[in-house]
């Protein structure tokens, strides 16, 4: 899996502002900016990220995922 093959998962399952991804192969960051991630805590928020990646979470091909999700309101207020 490459960063690319991830980000690209992402993105089909939840509609994206922003997507940065980063990693070696099997252990993997990410910032992910969604409106799709209003009103959710951070661990749903996170929930609604892992569902997109599907039965990839429980094998190897991404094997750890953390992750920095935002609001495309809460994106904007922070110094880039």
């Amino acid at each position: 899996m490459t960063a690319d093959d991830l980000r690209s998962l992402i993105a089909s399952g939840l509609k994206c502002h922003h997507i940065e991804v980063d990693g070696d192969g099997r252990h993997w960051s990410a910032v992910i900016v969604s409106a799709e991630f209003a009103g959710l805590r951070p661990i749903q928020r996170h929930q609604r990220v892992y569902a997109t990646l599907g039965a990839r979470m429980h094998t190897d091909e991404v094997h750890a995922l953390s992750m920095k999700t935002f609001t495309p309101d809460e994106w904007a207020a922070l110094p880039h």
